[in-house]
């Protein structure tokens, strides 16, 4: 496990530029209602500079003794209700900055009443500052942001900023699964994820998703939109 960061060193750190929207539609009544009354008791301990002023390492006791799954961008949250509802033995944590996703989200547990779950409503960065080593055993990215400019490709998640301490909190050989319809995405994909680690374990296109894949509202979109899925499997080395 690495040593948890100092005061001093905290007080040093350099401030990291967030891109993207946080903020969409007006919330509807019963949107703001899921945010206000159940947000708190889903979002891990620890994470944030006010609960953790130290960046110590989180307590994951917090989590239960359930294997650690985490979702990247979880989007309206489909998928990850979908993977609580089917794999009740684990335990997942959602990242996700976009708040009108979040209330999404809040609302699809309330409806399934799964209790497996945890949100961390903002960047995955600040997560991966307070996880130990190799606690992850499974990671999603599914339909990430796409930043089509080219000079915007730094920004996506499959950059080494963001990979190499994705690398740090999986544990050695687990899964890193990547869904986009984008096929520069997957062209960076392939060329960012074996420089961190992970070597390509399958890739597919239509009609060759994960047996226990659920098509997203971003997936349909692209379907209407004449794009085209493509699946990348990866495992952490």
């Amino acid at each position: 496990m690495s040593e948890p960061d100092t005061p001093e060193q905290t007080q040093t750190e350099p401030r990291r530029n967030f891109y993207g929207r946080s903020k969409g539609k007006t919330l509807r009544a019963s949107q703001k209602d899921y945010l206000a009354n159940d947000l708190d008791a889903l979002r891990p301990r620890g994470v944030t500079r006010d609960e953790n002023p130290g960046r110590a390492r989180i307590d994951l006791a917090q989590f239960g003794s359930r294997p650690l799954w985490l979702e990247v961008g979880f989007g309206g949250g489909e998928h990850l209700v979908h993977m609580a509802v089917r794999n009740p033995q684990i335990h997942l944590i959602g990242c996700e900055p976009f708040v009108n996703g979040v209330a999404m989200l809040l609302g699809k547990i309330r409806a399934a009443g799964v209790k497996n779950l945890s949100i961390h409503p903002g960047d995955v960065r600040d997560l991966f500052d307070v996880l130990p080593d190799g606690v992850i055993t499974k990671t999603f990215l599914n339909y990430p942001d796409p930043w089509p400019k080219a000079r915007h490709h730094r920004r996506r998640f499959v950059t080494q900023g963001y990979l190499t301490e994705l690398h740090r909190v999986m544990a050695p050989g687990t899964e890193f699964r990547i869904a986009t319809d984008i096929p520069d995405y997957v062209r960076q994909a392939h060329e960012e994820v074996p420089v961190a680690g992970f070597r390509l374990e399958r890739e597919a296109g239509e009609g060759g998703a994960w047996e226990d894949w659920i098509s997203t509202r971003y997936e349909q979109k692209a379907f209407r939109e004449g794009r085209f899925p493509h699946y990348l499997t990866f495992r952490r080395d």
